[in-house]
């Protein structure tokens, strides 16, 4: 059974180092950052070569969104613009995203890569912080989750599973994550008619990511290792996918790389994420979190079902079709 963890790895190839390590340590799935992108070859034979060092056919994810989050990019990848300026000058937002994610998930699966981290389905406030408002689809519950499900199904359709991402919402969050902790005031009944409703729409989808955010209604830990969080997101809301944390190494949450795991995996979260590839961290995680729950497992097996070859499609006309929504 798979370690309860997704790791990345250095560099655009895979050292012996790190496959004899993955091999004893057998990560869930791996993730993808721009430090392992190069040519299209190249990029191909490192996910070969992950799948290869666990010896299955192992999920590897990246963060495709377009605008400021994009992996990959030109020459050999399509540059796109951000989620929240396409969607605001398209004639028809849904099926522009629609379309975005189909066409982003064709360029991912012809490299190897058959797991994007989108849709960002947390809505947009006044006060949403600069590192997330841009990667985001709107303003309203009806809005959000219209583009998110039209996100997640071109994802689908082009052969790559969504990840919804902040669950249960991080939009309100004023603080970047990635450096401190965001506290969101608001009260749990608007919370639960907002940023929580989007997720319960989406509640059906194989995959999530939870939110490194501290919800006051609920409880003063943040929601990753918050187990009355996460007993919002499996109960009130209803996601019953696999879910993953945000990533385990970044400044919101308290504690070493070791408490850490062990407070997300307590609280109810299904896998840890660690993204950087840091050697020490990474023998840290494998060494201090367990393999994959029964429940866990019965959720990835679910999620992974759900990858398929892609849906026929005239790439040309749907590029066409995208550029004359967004003219």
């Amino acid at each position: 059974m798979a370690g309860a963890f997704i790791f990345g790895c250095e560099g655009p190839d895979l050292t012996d180092r790190e496959a004899a390590f993955f091999r004893d340590a057998d990560p869930w799935g791996f993730i993808l950052f721009a430090r392992n992108i190069d040519t299209p070859d190249r990029l191909r034979a490192l996910t070969t070569a992950l799948r290869d060092s666990v010896g299955r056919n192992a999920p590897i994810l990246i963060d495709q969104e377009g605008g400021r989050v994009q992996r990959m990019g030109p020459p050999f990848w399509t540059r796109w613009p951000r989620p929240l300026t396409q969607m605001s000058r398209a004639s028809n937002p849904d099926r522009a995203m629609f379309l975005r994610a189909t066409l982003i998930a064709r360029e991912l699966r012809d490299v190897g890569i058959d797991v994007n981290c989108t849709p960002t389905a947390d809505i947009a406030h006044e006060d949403t912080h600069p590192f997330l408002l841009s990667r985001l689809y709107g303003d309203s519950v009806e809005t959000v989750a219209a583009r998110a499900r039209a996100n997640a199904e071109g994802c689908l359709q082009g052969g790559v599973l969504p990840v919804m991402k902040h669950i249960p919402g991080h939009g309100r969050g004023t603080v970047d994550s990635h450096l401190g902790l965001p506290r969101v005031m608001t009260d749990l009944a608007e919370l639960r008619q907002t940023d929580f409703e989007v997720f319960r729409q989406l509640a059906d989808l194989p995959l999530g990511m939870s939110a490194h955010v501290v919800y006051s209604a609920i409880d003063d830990a943040p929601g990753t290792i918050s187990a009355a969080v996460m007993a919002e997101v499996r109960g009130t809301i209803g996601f019953d996918g696999l879910l993953m944390t945000d990533d385990i190494s970044m400044g919101a949450l308290p504690g070493d790389m070791a408490a850490r795991c062990a407070g997300a995996i307590g609280a109810g979260c299904d896998v840890i994420l660690h993204c950087n590839g840091e050697w020490d961290d990474m023998q840290t995680v494998a060494a201090c979190t367990p393999r994959l729950s029964d429940a866990a497992r019965t959720r990835a097996d679910r999620a992974l079902a759900m990858r398929a070859a892609p849906v026929e499609l005239d790439i040309e006309a749907a590029r066409a079709e995208l550029d004359a929504l967004n003219s």
